[in-house]
């Protein structure tokens, strides 16, 4: 089960599609080895970037259950929905299917801050014994979550046991909440997103870890390890090598497109397939990604990688 200490990389998976729209199951299995041999020490399926939304009730319960019978660390489903109904339901599958826990962002209708702390009431009310991520992402959601409010929805539910934190700009909400369990409050995981791009400096400011996608997920393993294994300069040297290509993965609206393009190229799918409405890279986005990858392939070299 997810708990409070969780550490290290938990990579959001992309949802592989064949060419026609439909599930490809065999390269969702080797994606998940991959993303193991880069050094994910858990997964998180069925987020945003897995393109949830465009997902049957029956086709994530598929992919929920073909991803926790290929691993054996632990794995999170995203159980964001419009009501609780379906929240519960899909969370309750995926409990007895063997999941860790799941990851619940607010509903893009809530403003205030009573709100806020109400939704996420609710939440662990619905959810019950079932650990959760809190998902803050502002971006996306629209729903901007104040430090005091997380602080009093941690404070509330023991069941809320991580944060996925990708707030713009966040960093100082990561040493505001530190600052709080320091003073004693409840001490939960942090785990950050937003592609890795800012993953040297949540990591100094006290995060555990990351829990996003990106296309070189062994960037986030060796920055995390060498922050932890207390080598400063050895993190920098290794995010500044893959900056360039996090930078460009980044590009909202297309970022997921450059993500799968890079996946297939690297053989961890086998097609870089959006399921409709999605589109692909053009063959000008598609050639500046191989020159990005090519200079990045070389400065690993450089550095003995």
């Amino acid at each position: 089960m997810l708990t409070e200490a969780v550490k290290g990389v938990y990579t959001i998976a992309v949802t592989p599609f064949l060419p026609n729209g439909a599930i490809d199951f065999d390269s969702v299995d080797r994606m998940v080895d991959f993303y193991i041999e880069k050094g994910a020490t858990g997964l998180t399926i069925l987020g945003m970037m897995g393109e949830a939304g465009k997902l049957s009730a029956e086709e994530s319960m598929s992919v929920v259950k073909r991803v926790i019978a290929r691993t054996s660390v632990p794995v999170v489903v995203g159980v964001s929905a419009s009501g609780y109904a379906a929240m519960e339901s899909l969370s309750k599958s995926s409990m007895d299917a063997g999941a860790a826990g799941v990851m619940v962002a607010p509903t893009t209708n809530l403003r205030s801050d009573d709100q806020i702390i109400g939704y996420f009431h609710g939440v662990a009310n619905v959810l019950g014994t079932t650990p959760f991520v809190l998902q803050d992402f502002p971006l996306a959601t629209s729903v901007v979550i104040p430090t005091k409010v997380i602080q009093q929805i941690i404070d509330d539910c023991p069941t809320c046991v991580m944060l996925k934190h990708e707030d713009w700009p966040g960093l100082d909400k990561i040493t505001a909440l530190r600052a709080k369990s320091d003073a004693g409050n409840r001490r939960i995981s942090i785990l950050c997103g937003n592609g890795g791009m800012y993953l040297l400096e949540e990591m100094l400011r006290g995060a555990d870890g990351a829990m996003t996608g990106f296309a070189y997920p062994e960037m986030m393993a060796q920055v995390v390890n060498a922050i932890t294994a207390g080598d400063e300069t050895h993190a920098r040297d290794i995010f500044d090598t893959y900056m360039p290509m996090v930078r460009y993965e980044a590009q909202p609206g297309l970022g997921l497109a450059i993500r799968k393009y890079s996946l297939a190229k690297r053989g961890a799918i086998a097609h870089p397939t959006l399921r409709k409405p999605g589109g692909a890279l053009n063959a000008t986005a598609s050639g500046e990604v191989d020159v990005l990858a090519k200079r990045q392939t070389v400065r690993l070299a450089d550095m003995g990688f």
